[in-house]
């Protein structure tokens, strides 16, 4: 069983991806900046790295006690680190010659930047502008990577009706649900180069 190597695995997708990894008794290593979260995921098993996800020698301790050829998931999101955090990983990646990389970024990336609301382009634009940059190296980099762009990111539980789309589309989708797909994904070589949006389509919008 391959480890799992998970940057982001403090809260949210990150999160729920290491309870996954755990029921599967399965080895998983974190990098974890708060101290709190270190302490919490280390009383359940994880292996945690403390340091920062936009240091370079925090990056390549923790791909050290990774293993071989371990699955690494970046859910990694937030001033730099959507686009310094991100390019360091795939760099200390290709040099530690670890190959399988998902990356989690968000509708509006890339190419689907263009279908964006002109309100959702001010209120998160300089993010998706930055998580794209990511996007772009990692498609130039070696490794075999997969992107997965949720839509709107909810706390709700998991429904399991989460799709994959290669076209443009928008909603919303559960936290709890990307990471299920995220580990459905992780080791299926048909995913390789491809770049996904994940959204639920049964999932509307809270209206207050």
């Amino acid at each position: 069983m391959k480890p799992w190597l998970i940057f982001g695995a403090g809260k949210g997708v990150g999160r729920h991806l290491v309870t996954i990894a755990l029921k599967q008794n399965r080895p998983v290593i974190a990098l974890i900046r708060n101290a709190q979260q270190a302490v919490e995921l280390s009383a359940i098993g994880v292996n945690v790295i403390h340091g920062d996800a936009c240091d370079r020698i925090s990056i390549e301790k923790t791909i050290a006690q990774a293993g071989e050829n371990p699955v690494v998931f970046s859910t990694i999101g937030g001033g730099d680190a959507d686009h310094y955090g991100n390019i360091a990983i795939i760099d200390a990646l290709e040099q530690a010659q670890i190959s399988r990389l998902l990356l989690v970024t968000s509708i509006g990336c890339g190419e689907s930047w263009k279908t964006l609301s002109a309100r959702a382009k001010s209120l998160f634009g300089q993010s998706v502008r930055h998580k794209s940059l990511a996007e772009s190296y990692l498609q130039t980099s070696t490794l075999d990577f997969t992107i997965v762009r949720p839509g709107g990111l909810t706390d709700q539980s998991g429904t399991g009706h989460c799709k994959l789309y290669q076209e443009e589309i928008h909603g919303m989708v559960s936290r709890e649900d990307v990471a299920k797909q995220l580990a459905q994904l992780s080791e299926d070589e048909q995913t390789y180069y491809q770049i996904y949006a994940l959204v639920d389509p049964e999932l509307k919008p809270h209206r207050s």
